[in-house]
């Protein structure tokens, strides 16, 4: 891996989740920006998709903070099946927390427990069927630190959204770190693989 190859994840990644982000982010609030004239309109691109590049920004030190953890926790557990039990478990854990914290906090009387069980239910569906994709394109050891890194670290980074409980700032939010993620997590082995 070169500074070109970062220089390259790094811009593509905050291109791509900036426009998704912005696309997604317009349609959510297409009443506010459409209706009140043309600049309006473009100020509200603007925003979305600057709001969108600064959510990249977010996924990719992410990113960057979890190739170390990888490292860090392979070399303090020596094998990849310990460290890999060690992540089943914070998995496991991060989803309950998703959904039991998030009931104690902002559930309303009458309201049903599995609603909650909902978007952490998504959330990891997306991430095992990412982590199955990068295992099969590289190796089967890749597919528990892709879903830990598909699930764990993208709820981390969508806490912020997770404390407004406003369903179309989780929706604006969730869409950069998703795409940025995805992008980073799939791009990575193509970069550094060696050529035959």
């Amino acid at each position: 891996m070169n500074s070109r190859k970062v220089v390259f994840i790094f811009w593509s990644t905050l291109f791509i989740s900036s426009v998704c982000g912005g696309i997604v982010g317009v349609f959510l609030n297409w009443d506010v920006y459409v209706g009140n004239g043309m600049t309006n309109f473009i100020v509200g691109v603007i925003w979305m998709i600057g709001l969108g590049a600064a959510i990249s920004v977010v996924a990719q030190m992410g990113f960057f903070a979890y190739l170390f953890l990888h490292r860090f926790g392979l070399g303090l557990s020596k094998t990849h099946t310990l460290w890999n039990r060690i992540q089943w478990i914070l998995i496991v854990f991060v989803y309950f927390d998703l959904v039991y914290f998030r009931y104690v906090a902002y559930a309303k009387e009458g309201e049903s427990f599995f609603g909650y069980m909902i978007v952490p239910t998504l959330l990891f569906v997306y991430g095992v069927l990412i982590a199955w994709v990068k295992a099969r394109e590289t190796n089967q050891v890749a597919f528990v630190p892709a879903l830990f890194f598909m699930f764990v670290i993208t709820t981390i980074e969508w806490i912020p959204a997770l404390v407004a409980n406003d369903a179309k700032w989780l929706a604006i939010y969730i869409t950069p770190l998703l795409v940025a993620n995805t992008w980073q997590l799939l791009l990575l082995h193509r970069l550094i693989k060696k050529p035959a």
